[in-house]
């Protein structure tokens, strides 16, 4: 609640030397083994009533409306060396700093090859393609034998060899920053309205599906979802019949008559939500959605340093995300209550 999540070691020292800790512990000054031992043995199975228990106080002290839940996907790094993803405008400036480096080897190496007339062509972009057949080039005309480059303390190595490995280097980079995993190109409109998904079929009067070229669709067979512990069930349905059917290629990519899946408990769940993420309230819910969630994250990660969760495995994680949201609830209902005194 103090200053967003402290380490271990930090409390032990504020029970010395902050007057606020030396009065809350009675002038206890446990060492920072009895803080993990506390959190990790005693508080383990307990921290969600202790949880629920300062919400309840919350709740009521301060009149908080439980009735919507608001969901949010924030990322929290691991107790790791580093991402596993990176982000756009960051490679996209790397690249264009190594493609400079690139474009300076080069150079180098043409004013080596200077006096045999040859000359490698420099640009202000590159693709590893083209260097790995700059790279084969300038092997075979210097006639490098890797198995007898040099290596190590006390050993010099040729500029040939210099060159070589510093351009297979680059070539090895450049080829994570034009594969950059931070962006993940999608479809969905043209997927969603795709008239050949069997969600998108109409429906007679009978209640038979009817694909955009006119042929029903009947029953075949009921299967469980595998895996599912609801025991959700999908409906297979075939189609009467698909011969000459001018829609057949885009359609279906067997010989055989399309087979479609229906869940219609499912699809009608989706309709549910659609219906109500447009309307009013919906948009509504969606715009304090946006208030309230992200806002709350965007205080734990950048105004408080929470990025980085501490603990490992399942367990600790979850206990650690609990205790600093404990202390995120606390740290808002004291500003709240200080704000009052001032406001009046």
């Amino acid at each position: 609640m103090d200053t967003g999540y402290a380490s271990l070691r930090e409390l032990e020292d504020r029970c010395r030397v902050n007057i606020r800790y030396m009065y809350l512990m009675d002038h206890e000054t446990p060492s920072y083994r009895a803080f993990g031992y506390f959190i990790n043995e005693e508080m383990n199975g307990k921290v969600e009533d202790i949880f629920r228990a300062v919400m309840e106080y919350i709740r009521k002290e301060d009149d908080v409306d439980l009735e919507h839940l608001y969901i949010d996907g924030s990322k929290f790094e691991a107790n790791a060396n580093k991402y596993t993803w990176v982000w756009k405008k960051s490679t996209e400036k790397f690249r264009y700093r190594l493609f400079a480096k690139i474009t300076q080897l080069l150079d180098q190496i043409n004013e080596d090859l200077a006096y045999t007339g040859l000359k490698v062509e420099t640009n202000t972009e590159y693709t590893p393609e083209c260097l790995e057949m700059i790279l084969d080039r300038y092997a075979f005309r210097c006639q490098i034998d890797t198995e007898a480059f040099v290596h190590g303390r006390g050993h010099r190595k040729p500029r040939e060899q210099h060159y070589y490995e510093k351009l297979k280097e680059y070539t090895k980079k450049l080829r994570e920053y034009i594969f950059p995993m931070y962006k993940k190109e999608t479809k969905d409109n043209g997927y969603h309205n795709d008239p050949f998904r069997a969600v998108n079929f109409n429906v007679d009067a009978d209640g038979d599906l009817v694909c955009p070229g006119g042929k029903k669709f009947h029953f075949a067979y009921r299967k469980a979802v595998r895996g599912n512990q609801y025991g959700r069930q999908e409906e297979y349905y075939t189609c009467e019949d698909c011969s000459g059917c001018p829609y057949a290629s885009q359609c279906k990519k067997t010989d055989k008559n399309r087979t479609v899946c229906i869940n219609s408990e499912l699809s009608s769940m989706h309709k549910e939500v659609l219906e109500n993420l447009e309307s009013i309230q919906g948009a509504l819910l969606r715009m304090n959605r946006s208030i309230q969630a992200e806002g709350t994250f965007g205080v734990m990660k950048y105004d408080r340093w929470y990025k980085r969760v501490v603990r490992k495995g399942l367990k600790r994680v979850k206990l650690e995300l609990i205790l600093v949201s404990i202390g995120h609830n606390l740290y808002k209902f004291r500003n709240k209550k200080m704000r009052l005194p001032e406001a009046a």
